[in-house]
C-alpha cells in the first residue's frame, strides 16, 4: 500500500482529548437499552420460579429444562424478524413493539393455568426478547458519537445484568408466598417494566442512519446535531452516512431526488440484504459476518446462561441445601454480574475492545476450570452434616469470578462489536443474524444442561465450557481487529472493505491485520 493511501486510513486510536459525554445521546442510549432488562429478568426469574413450578405443576427436570431454555429458541423468531422490521418501520417503533410483545408474554406466563399455556407465554415472551436483543445495540451504536460509542453501546448488557439482578430479587421477594402463587407473582412482576419502556421510547428520536435510509436528510441532521460532540462532528457524521448510502453532497435535503437515489442505490426497507449477506457476500462482508457469528457463538457456548439460570442447582451441589439460602446466594451472582459490567463500560473507549475480550475469555477459562475441579472433588466426598465445606466456598467464589469475567468483556462487547462492524445497509439484518446465533446457542446450552450434567457430571459440563471459552480466546486473538476510535462507516476497512476494495484488497487486509495488534 502506498504511503498516500495508508495515510487516508484513520488509525484505530481514541481521541487524544476526550469530549464531555453528550447527555442527549446518553439519555437515548439509556432508554433504548432498558428494553434489555426484559431478557435478563426472564432468564434469572426462571432460576427461582422453577423450584416452585415443579412443586405446583408436578413437572420433572426435563420439562423444566425445556421450559427454561426454549425461550431462546422462540426468540429466534423475534431476532430474525427484527432486522427487517427495523429497516421497515424504524428502530424506535421496533423497540415499542418489543415492549408490547413482552408485556403480553409476561401476562400469559403469570396467569397460566398449566404447562401448555405456560409454554405459549414463553413463546410470546421469547419473540419480544428477540426483538429487544437485536434492536437496542443497533440503535445505540447509530445514535452514539464515536468518542463514547463503546460506552453507550455496552448499556444493553448493563441492563440485561440489571434485569438478572431484579429477577433474583423477585425470586427472593416472592419465595415465601404459597407455592401456587409465588412463581406466578414472579412472572407477573415482569409485566410492569414494558409499560413504562414503551412510553419512554416514544420520547426518543429516530436513528439518524435510518432516517438517511429513508431519504430524510434534514431530520437526520437535526438528530446528529443533538447527539454529536460538536457541530463539526455532526456535519462529518452526516457526510459519512450519506456517502455510505450513495447520496452526493450538495443535493437538496428531503427532496424526491434523494429518495429516488436511495431506492436506486440501496433500497429504503432492507431489500436484498440477506442475499448480500448470505448468498453473494463480498470477501470483506464474509469476514465481517464470520466475526459477528463467531463472537456471538462463543459468548453463549461458554455456558453463561447455564450458570445464571441454574445457579441454585450449582450451589446445591456445592453444599447449600435450603431453597432460601440457594436463592439468596444467586442474588450475589446477579449483583456481581451487574457490578463488573461497569468495568467494561469504563474501559471500552479507553483500552479498546480486543484487550477486554481477551482478558475476559482468559479469566473465564481459569474460573471455569477452578469451578469444575472443586465440584469434582466435592462429588467424590461424603457431605458433612451442614452440607458445606471449604471447597463449597471455592465453588461459589468461582461462579462469581466467572460471571465477573464474562461481564468485563464477552458479555457487553459481543453486542458492541457486532453493531459496529457491518456496513450501514447490512447492519440491522446482519446484527439480527448474530442475535439469532446467540439465541440458538443459549437455547442449546440451557436446554441441555441437566442432560449434559447427567451424562458427563456437573464438573464435566464446566470443563467442557472451559474448553469452548479457550477456543473462543484463540478465535478472538486471530480474527477480531480493534474497532476503537473508528466511525461506523469506516470499520469495514478493517476487514478489507471500504475505499480501495477491488484495487488493493490485499493491501487493505494487511493494514487491518496491523491494526489488530495495536
Amino acid at each position: 500500500m502506498s504511503k498516500d493511501v495508508a495515510a487516508d486510513i484513520p488509525a484505530a486510536e481514541a481521541p487524544a482529548k476526550r469530549a464531555p459525554l453528550n447527555k442527549y445521546a446518553l439519555a437515548c442510549a439509556i432508554l433504548a437499552s432498558m428494553n434489555s432488562i426484559l431478557l435478563g429478568y426472564d432468564v434469572s426469574v426462571m432460576s427461582g420460579a422453577q423450584i416452585f413450578m415443579k412443586k405446583d405443576l408436578k413437572i420433572n427436570d426435563t420439562q423444566i429444562e425445556l421450559l427454561a431454555g426454549i425461550i431462546n429458541i422462540f426468540s429466534l423468531v423475534g431476532s430474525l424478524a427484527a432486522g427487517r422490521t427495523s429497516d421497515w418501520i424504524g428502530r424506535r417503533y421496533t423497540m415499542v413493539l418489543a415492549a408490547i410483545i413482552f408485556f403480553a408474554g409476561a401476562l400469559i406466563m403469570g396467569l397460566a393455568p398449566g404447562y401448555a399455556v405456560l409454554m405459549v407465554g414463553r413463546f410470546v415472551a421469547g419473540v419480544g426478547v428477540g426483538y429487544a436483543l437485536m434492536i437496542a445495540p443497533v440503535y445505540t451504536a447509530e445514535v452514539a458519537p464515536t468518542s463514547a460509542r463503546g460506552l453507550l453501546t455496552s448499556f444493553p448488557e448493563v441492563f440485561i445484568n440489571t434485569g438478572v439482578l431484579l429477577g433474583y430479587i423477585s425470586n427472593y421477594a416472592f419465595h415465601s408466598l404459597p407455592v401456587h402463587i409465588s412463581w406466578r407473582a414472579m412472572f407477573l412482576a415482569g409485566a410492569v417494566p414494558p409499560v413504562f419502556l414503551a412510553f419512554g421510547v416514544l420520547a426518543m428520536p429516530e436513528s439518524p442512519r435510518w432516517l438517511v435510509m429513508q431519504g430524510r436528510i434534514g431530520d437526520a441532521r437535526r438528530v446528529l446535531q443533538k447527539t454529536s460532540d460538536s457541530p463539526e462532528e455532526a456535519v462529518e457524521r452526516l457526510a459519512d452516512i450519506m456517502g455510505a448510502m450513495g447520496i452526493p453532497e450538495g443535493i437538496s435535503e428531503d427532496s424526491d431526488e434523494v429518495v429516488a437515489i436511495v431506492r436506486k442505490n440501496k433500497g429504503t426497507h432492507g431489500e436484498g440484504v440477506l442475499r448480500d449477506l448470505l448468498l453473494r457476500p463480498t470477501p470483506p462482508v464474509r469476514r465481517i459476518l464470520i466475526a459477528c457469528l463467531g463472537l456471538q457463538f462463543f459468548q453463549q457456548a461458554s455456558g453463561i446462561d447455564s450458570v445464571v439460570l441454574y445457579s441454585p442447582h450449582v450451589f446445591e451441589k456445592a453444599g447449600i441445601k435450603s431453597d432460601a439460602n440457594s436463592i439468596g446466594a444467586s442474588i450475589s451472582v446477579g449483583a456481581t454480574k451487574t457490578l463488573f459490567i461497569l468495568v467494561a463500560t469504563f474501559f471500552l473507549d479507553r483500552v479498546g475492545r480486543r484487550p477486554l475480550l481477551l482478558t475476559s475469555a482468559g479469566a473465564m477459562v481459569v474460573s471455569l476450570v477452578t469451578l469444575a475441579s472443586a465440584l469434582h472433588v466435592i462429588s467424590g466426598r461424603a457431605a458433612p452434616a451442614d452440607g458445606t465445606t471449604a471447597l463449597s466456598g471455592v465453588a461459589i467464589a468461582s461462579v462469581l469470578a466467572f460471571v465477573a469475567s464474562f461481564s468485563i468483556g464477552m458479555g457487553p462487547i459481543a453486542w458492541v462489536y457486532s453493531s459496529e462492524i457491518f456496513p450501514l445497509r447490512l447492519r440491522a439484518q446482519g446484527c439480527a443474524l448474530g442475535t439469532a446465533m446467540n439465541r440458538i446457542m443459549s437455547g442449546a446450552i440451557t436446554m441441555s444442561f441437566y442432560s449434559l450434567s447427567n451424562k458427563i457430571t456437573l464438573a464435566g459440563s464446566f470443563y467442557l465450557y472451559a474448553s469452548i471459552a479457550a477456543a473462543g480466546w484463540v478465535f478472538m486473538f486471530c480474527f477480531l481487529p480493534e474497532t476503537r476510535g473508528r466511525s461506523l462507516e469506516n470499520t469495514e476497512v478493517l476487514f478489507g472493505g471500504g475505499d480501495g476494495v477491488g484495487k488493493e484488497d490485499g493491501h487493505e487486509h494487511t493494514k487491518s491485520t496491523e491494526l489488530t495488534t495495536q
